[in-house]
């Protein structure tokens, strides 16, 4: 996209660098045909309507395939901004701004806290629950500068799934903690004892034979997109898992 004076600075830049020598006169004589084609359709280059409109264009993908990138025809063409931009095949959609900002998102890493911490006891509940600073929404934007065309993704945190990698019970059954309160999972505190955890696990077996269980921890993001017009909708949903190695050991009783 190109504001009228864009167009003019561009076709005067082009012109300076490509007709003259070492260009063959050939190429020189086609880039002033189009140059003065493109006058006849605009003429002075819009200039009379700069801030009302700019031009749009074709711009290749590279990493298209040569057949699908070369299938878009060479051409420009006018939209007042008080228009929506046609709806073209491979055409700048804010749908696709939205898939661009939704590839450039970063969420935290999936970091767990349990207790007890260390080593685990054979069916002794573990609490499990993640930090609060985990569940901030993450928005980002993808715009075109100046044309106030842009397109935002925003990835809300919303359940932690728990995978124990060994025979063991979750809390809950499913192994799914939802968010709740801002957060997912509660720490423990010793006025709990004897309560099962919100979200945890529960191991049947010791790890001195088998080395450390393989606790995957799977925290889901929900993601949606809004752009300048109010258009929005969902995007495909993202995940982000960790392992942790958890020990687990017998509890020791002395028999009187």
């Amino acid at each position: 996209m190109r504001t009228p004076a864009e167009m003019e600075s561009y076709w005067e830049d082009t012109l300076e660098r490509y007709t003259s020598p070492p260009h063959v006169p050939e190429d020189i004589a086609s880039l002033w045909d189009s140059h003065d084609q493109f006058l006849v359709g605009f003429p002075d280059y819009n200039l009379e309507h700069q801030g009302e409109g700019a031009f749009w264009g074709v711009v290749r993908n590279e990493d298209y395939p040569p057949a699908e990138r070369l299938s878009c025809e060479r051409r420009t063409f006018w939209v007042d901004f008080s228009d929506p931009p046609p709806v073209e095949e491979l055409a700048i959609q804010t749908d696709g701004l939205a898939e661009l900002a939704w590839e450039q998102t970063r969420v935290p890493d999936t970091e767990v806290s349990l207790n007890p911490e260390g080593t685990q006891k054979v069916n002794l509940p573990t609490w499990v629950w993640l930090d609060s600073v985990q569940f901030e929404p993450v928005t980002v934007r993808a715009e075109l500068d100046g044309y106030g065309i842009w397109a935002e993704t925003t990835a809300t945190p919303t359940e932690l799934h728990l995978q124990p990698g060994s025979d063991a019970r979750t809390f809950p059954a499913s192994g799914r903690c939802a968010l709740a309160g801002g957060s997912v999972g509660q720490p423990w505190s010793p006025g709990r004892s004897g309560e099962d955890p919100p979200c945890g696990v529960q191991y049947h077996r010791a790890t001195h034979n088998t080395g450390p269980h393989q606790l995957q921890a799977t925290l889901t993001w929900d993601v949606t997109w809004t752009d300048h017009a109010g258009n929005g909708g969902d995007l495909p949903e993202g995940s982000v898992a960790t392992t942790v190695d958890i020990t687990v050991e017998e509890v020791q009783t002395i028999v009187r």
